[in-house]
């Protein structure tokens, strides 16, 4: 929604539905966990939900009442220190690696300080007098909050999935399966324009639009299924030095990776932890939690390609079916469960973000948001690679297709996939 259009009232009023449903969603997230789950950091990727809650909180903070509200009093002044995630301009940071060693704040004083700021916050945008620039700031923090309540699902799946005990997040499945046929869609060589259009909200690294001349090539309109993959395993896959490339190959052997995360061979038979628990693999379901490099090595053993981030682009943009309208509808009315609606499977988003070749950099012509937002994405520029298409834990509201999304090349607890394509 292009917000800018509207009067101030009206203004205010968009801003404090939206503050108040996607904050009050994050918490419906975790209302699902036992409180020992809130604490629990397993890898120092993944952070505890109950730093999750936190740190959303602390970007509203320091983002908006801080700077806005000469008034207004920290509700605790060490949370500044604990809740900053990486922001060098904002002081310093209590450690990503040691933020499950922190029994305190409880769960409880968290979810106080999330009522603390909510009712500043809102009192604050009850003024219609505010000022486009802070509107901006505050629909940053708002999409911000949404990436973090997709890093909660893959946060919790992991947690949850590093126990033996396979511990059921939700009872209802969340995913769907996947035709079984490939399909290729092809695209004619040209000048074609990618990243964010003017009018709605993207990220600073979707911007500014441009130019990419791309040649003609062919893409998958259906994404890699664990019985291709597992085909892939079963040829010895993950044996043949030739697939894979040099850091992969050391990462496969260091690591004794053999398969995808929350893969199980259990009396030989292969089951999967998902977060409706442990079950019998499901042939036709998208391959999910794979890395860069076993994506790539799979493209390979199967004599194609990734796809670069632009032609995934284009392909997403242009793909738009007859589910497009439902969507529109969960867009702004959510999912009554209190838990996101699988994503229908549409053209415009997918069960699994798909890595592609690109190496994570600036657009032409790049610039970075200004003041501490600076750190936003550009410091991350390096070693990563770009993911496009959205996952069932992406929140519906947040999906377009200019997003890119970034990982290093070994990481995998996030929901990816593998989308192929070839030159044509």
């Amino acid at each position: 929604m292009n917000w800018q259009q509207l009067s101030g009232t009206e203004k205010s009023k968009y801003f404090i539905d939206e503050y108040l449903r996607i904050r009050e969603f994050s918490t419906a997230l975790c209302s699902r966990l036992e409180i020992e789950d809130y604490t629990v950091q397993p890898i120092a990727d993944v952070s505890p939900p109950k730093w999750h809650l936190g740190h959303t909180t602390w970007f509203f903070e320091e983002i908006i009442l801080v700077k806005c509200l000469s008034e207004y009093t920290r509700f605790h002044q060490q949370y500044r220190f604990l809740f900053n995630s990486y922001y060098k301009s904002a002081g310093q940071h209590w450690k990503q690696s040691q933020r499950g060693d922190l029994s305190r704040p409880t769960v409880e004083e968290v979810i106080r300080y999330r009522s603390y700021v909510d009712n500043f916050m809102v009192n604050y945008l009850s003024n219609a007098e505010i000022g486009d620039d802070v509107l901006s700031l505050l629909e940053i923090g708002l999409h911000h909050e949404q990436q973090h309540q997709e890093l909660l699902l893959m946060d919790i799946k992991f947690i949850l999935g590093s126990n033996p005990t396979s511990p059921v997040f939700s009872e209802k499945p969340l995913g769907f399966a996947s035709p079984v046929n490939q399909i290729w869609r092809s695209f004619n060589e040209g000048i074609y324009s990618v990243g964010a259009s003017d009018g709605g909200f993207s990220y600073d690294n979707e911007k500014p639009r441009h130019k990419n001349y791309i040649y003609s090539f062919a893409i998958s309109e259906n994404t890699v299924t664990n019985g291709d993959y597992l085909e892939f395993i079963d040829r010895g896959g993950y044996g043949h030095a030739e697939f894979w490339l040099s850091l992969g190959w050391e990462w496969v052997n260091d690591n004794h990776i053999g398969h995808p995360l929350y893969w199980r061979k259990i009396d030989n038979e292969w089951y999967e932890f998902t977060l409706h628990g442990l079950n019998l693999l499901d042939l036709n379901a998208p391959v999910t939690h794979v890395s860069y490099f076993e994506a790539d090595a799979y493209a390979k053993w199967k004599g194609v390609r990734l796809p670069d981030e632009q032609e995934m682009e284009v392909y997403l943009a242009s793909s738009i079916d007859d589910s497009v309208e439902e969507n529109e509808h969960e867009k702004k009315h959510g999912d009554e469960s209190g838990v996101y609606h699988p994503i229908k499977g549409d053209a415009q988003t997918g069960q699994v973000w798909c890595w592609s070749k690109s190496h994570y950099s600036g657009y032409p012509g790049y610039k970075p948001y200004q003041g501490m937002l600076t750190e936003y994405n550009g410091k991350f520029m390096c070693n990563q690679f770009v993911l496009r298409g959205g996952c069932i834990a992406t929140p519906p509201s947040h999906y377009r297709h200019s997003y890119r999304n970034f990982y290093a090349p070994h990481q995998r607890w996030m929901f990816s996939g593998i989308r192929l394509a070839k030159d044509i």
